[in-house]
């Protein structure tokens, strides 16, 4: 990561940055798995609250190890606040989902982000206004998901789940959004990510109770499955998500989410052995090309 941070940065996705790229999106989909079976060991929002505590810990060492102060100016705290709040209500979102409803569907519904981004984008940034291309791209993706709710049969599967899902998505956008028109853009990445993390870390905690026992039945693996989401996801994996951006053009970076669902449902099937109808494939296939129209920017002149 510290090479990466280090290269000049690249007006198109090269090869290495492609495989960077897949690499991620393959860690972020084999973590919807993750968080499936980690479910039957510990009550979601509980094990989403320890991931932020040990991920905040993580960051914390990381940082102190290599120098990289972790200041928020003053001006800058109610941004932090709102990042930390929205991330907050993504997780809750997600890991109750997954208790709920199948990984496939929940990772359709949620790598709905960018169409959702989109559409507030139209209306809040300037210069953002969606064209005829991504438009088609809304449109598709909006199709994908109306056949996921659409289609009750295949998998584990139930309204709320589902619903939880698209909450989570909307929940991840606002983030995004926000770091485009508050205070937050002056925090470098790191101070973005410990804010949420700490914010998080306090919410998720505080609510938790409200979710139920917070022990299921934990074993060795489901430790391990903690671990995976601290390390791989939560702490070094975004930092890695925000080098990427820092190199690579982000409407290309952003393109390649498309990936994540796709591996998301094969490793629903592969590893948990989840069955999903047609009209889940088609949506899958939907929302993908919606993504990657909505990504798309017009080629310029010359």
């Amino acid at each position: 990561m510290a090479q990466l941070a280090g290269m000049e940065r690249k007006d198109r996705i090269d090869g290495i940055g492609a495989l960077y790229l897949v690499g991620f999106a393959v860690v972020l989909a084999f973590n919807q798995v993750v968080i499936k079976l980690g479910n039957g060991g510990f009550q979601p929002v509980f094990m989403a609250a320890m991931r932020s505590f040990f991920a905040m810990l993580v960051l914390l060492v990381w940082a102190r190890a290599r120098g990289i102060p972790l200041r928020s100016p003053r001006g800058t705290w109610g941004a932090g606040l709102l990042i930390g709040g929205l991330f907050s209500f993504e997780f809750v979102a997600l890991f109750w989902a997954l208790d709920h409803t199948s990984v496939a569907r929940a990772s359709i519904l949620f790598y709905t982000m960018p169409v959702m981004l989109s559409l507030a984008a139209h209306f809040l940034l300037p210069g953002e206004q969606l064209t005829r291309m991504r438009g088609l791209g809304l449109v598709l993706a909006m199709c994908g998901v109306a056949l996921v709710l659409a289609d009750r049969q295949g998998g584990q599967a139930s309204l709320m789940g589902d619903l939880a899902a698209l909450g989570a998505a909307a929940g991840w956008g606002g983030i995004a959004l926000a770091v485009r028109v508050t205070r937050a853009q002056d925090l470098v990445p790191e101070v973005q990510l410990l804010w949420q993390l700490l914010v998080s870390s306090v919410v998720l905690f505080a609510v938790a109770p409200l979710f139920g026992p917070f022990l299921r039945d934990p074993g060795l693996w489901h430790w391990a499955g903690v671990g995976y989401q601290v390390i791989a996801v939560a702490s070094f994996g975004f930092l890695f998500w925000f080098f990427l951006m820092k190199r690579y053009p982000a409407s290309g970076v952003a393109s390649f989410s498309f990936l994540s669902p796709v591996v998301s449902v094969l490793l629903g099937w592969a590893v948990l052995g989840e069955t999903f109808g047609m009209n889940v494939v088609v949506a899958l296939v939907l929302v993908a090309i919606g993504i990657v129209l909505i990504n798309r920017r017009p080629r310029m002149p010359g």
